[in-house]
């Protein structure tokens, strides 16, 4: 009776717990957030500059609309019972038939998810390009503009600290109302706080980019989570690598975007288009499937079989089963609930963690201290913001055959020995460009050619990163494992972030290329001492079954 209740009551209005409460939700947000173009569009013969307007009244009401249509959407996502949901979802199994071929269903699913991954990494990128136009209409202090009394690096500062508290929310927010109702929640803000384009105050394009932040921190964990529980194990490791190396497509996305619009549209457009590719997602969610796990954890028992059927899935008895046996659920269930994190750091999973959680410091600091920064640091070295601006881009462009490379050793050659390899060979262009310092302006192609390499490690370490955190643990600690090495990342940013707003300045090419150095050498010896190897393993075999009840 459970189950047949479970299946009718969430299997029209397109799967969700009350699907009136999310398309009014959702139809509010998008309606508030276009009620805040008309004032960016009065501006456009100030140049777009709307620095100290008064909101007028259909910005008023477009605010009120996306409060509203946020509560609303929230609302049609949370489960009944939430409290009995999450003592019983840490306790399902699924797993993906290993030797199953991929599927149109799993291309597909590839497909958006790639596409989401790319969205998602485009906004914290937004921020590099975003400063400068922001400290020059706000009159704010910047590393090449030190004039004004607020530093504009309380932007970022805000973006990268949402982004991190974000990655360590969604893990058990993919627990509470699925990983497909956390995408879709993601798309939705992403679409509503897209109006910090429209924003007349710096304090409120401050908050905005708060809010965008912590979606844009937990999309990539959940996203990776359900790669791992639908994907074919011969395929898991390269096609997960491959997706995470859309940091590359975002990051030349980014920069085309800010060359082509923002002479026009000024650094505003950057945000707006946050609109369109948040509604986006939300269109092509039928071609996201609700974790199977999540599903009969909902009682959904007829839903999940016909998911586990269309992604190759089996569900059995024995130490496989889909659903762990009962008298073992609450216990561990009720375990789980009361540690939380503190559960990555048991003795069966502590090297693994200890490994993912410094190179994902690396990761952070060169993402968000040594490529953030990197177009001023080239300025202060004398080359111009154009050359700069195409130096990055023509690095990240060369870097896209480079992940191919690499997804194809992490899934054919070795997961763990890919990771030590990609690090310490990364750890050696960030000494070598530190070693050259300020003459590195006249070194020219060899410049490029240092530059290449930690560009090119920022996505494939970012892609490795992920795909290993996401096989590393069993599956109830697997989002929470994907969650703390992302969340962890953002960290390395918070870091010099903050150093960056209490200084009002930008440390030099030398100490943030440094600052990366130092954990990726690290990691590269953690992984060799800790790190299991995942390629050619099943998930639940890389650590042992028992783990998270002895943990």
């Amino acid at each position: 009776m459970a189950d047949a209740r479970g299946d009718r009551s969430y299997g029209t209005g397109g799967g969700f717990p009350r699907p009136v409460l999310f398309w009014a939700g959702a139809a509010a947000c998008t309606t508030g957030a276009l009620l805040h173009l008309p004032m960016y569009l009065h501006a456009r013969h100030m140049g777009y500059r709307m620095a100290g307007m008064p909101m007028d009244a259909a910005m008023l009401t477009g605010m009120g609309l996306v409060l509203a249509g946020l509560a609303a959407v929230t609302a049609g996502l949370l489960p009944r019972q939430a409290a009995a949901l999450r003592r019983r979802v840490v306790s399902v199994r699924v797993r993906a038939l290993d030797d199953a071929p991929l599927r149109p269903a799993h291309a597909a699913l590839l497909a958006v998810l790639s596409l989401a991954v790319t969205i998602d990494v485009m906004k914290p990128m937004t921020l590099s390009f975003v400063a400068p136009g922001v400290a020059a209409e706000y009159g704010l202090a910047s590393p090449l503009h030190p004039g004004g009394d607020v530093p504009v690096a309380w932007l970022p500062l805000a973006g990268i600290t949402s982004t991190m508290t974000g990655s360590f929310l969604w893990g058990p927010l993919g627990d509470r109302i699925g990983r497909r109702g956390s995408i879709l929640l993601a798309g939705v803000l992403f679409a509503t706080t897209s109006v910090c384009g429209a924003m007349p105050g710096f304090a409120w394009n401050v908050a905005m980019c708060f809010v965008m932040g912590t979606a844009a921190g937990g999309l990539i964990p959940i996203a990776f989570t359900l790669l791992a529980e639908t994907v074919p194990q011969r395929h898991r490791g390269w096609l997960m690598v491959l997706i995470g190396g859309n940091v590359t497509v975002a990051y030349v996305l980014t920069s085309w975007l800010a060359a082509t619009l923002t002479p026009t549209y000024s650094w505003r457009i950057l945000w707006l288009v946050g609109l369109p590719t948040g509604l986006l997602l939300i269109v092509l969610n039928r071609w996201i499937p609700e974790s199977p796990r999540y599903l009969l954890a909902t009682g959904r028992t007829e839903q999940a079989r016909q998911v586990l059927a269309r992604y190759g899935a089996t569900a059995g008895t024995g130490p496989q089963d889909v659903v762990r046996a009962p008298d073992r659920a609450p216990k561990e269930a009720a375990a789980g609930a009361v540690r939380g994190y503190r559960r990555l750091f048991a003795a069966a999973f502590r090297g693994p963690t200890l490994a993912l959680t410094v190179l994902a410091l690396g990761a952070g600091l060169m993402a968000y201290g040594f490529q953030m920064w990197l177009p001023t640091n080239l300025g202060r070295l004398g080359i111009t913001e154009v050359s700069s601006d195409r130096v990055l881009r023509d690095s990240a462009l060369i870097s896209l055959p480079l992940n191919v490379l690499t997804a194809l050793l992490y899934g054919l050659w070795s997961s763990r020995r890919t990771v030590i390899a990609l690090s310490a060979l990364t750890a050696g262009a960030l000494v070598a460009l530190a070693a050259l310092g300020p003459t590195a302006a006249g070194h020219g192609l060899g410049l490029r050619l240092l530059l290449l390499v930690p560009l090119w490690g920022i996505s494939a370490t970012a892609a490795v990163m992920a795909a290993y955190s996401s096989e590393a643990y069993p599956t109830p600690l697997r989002a929470l494992g994907s969650s703390w090495s992302a969340g962890t990342s953002k960290a390395g940013g918070v870091l010099i972030l903050a150093l960056s707003a209490a200084a009002v300045t930008v440390p030099p090419l030398g100490v943030t290329a440094l600052l990366g150095a130092v954990p990726l050498a690290l990691a590269a010896v953690a992984f060799a001492a800790f790190g299991p190897e995942t390629r050619g393993r099943r998930l639940d075999e890389v650590v042992p079954e028992a783990a998270p009840a002895r943990a």
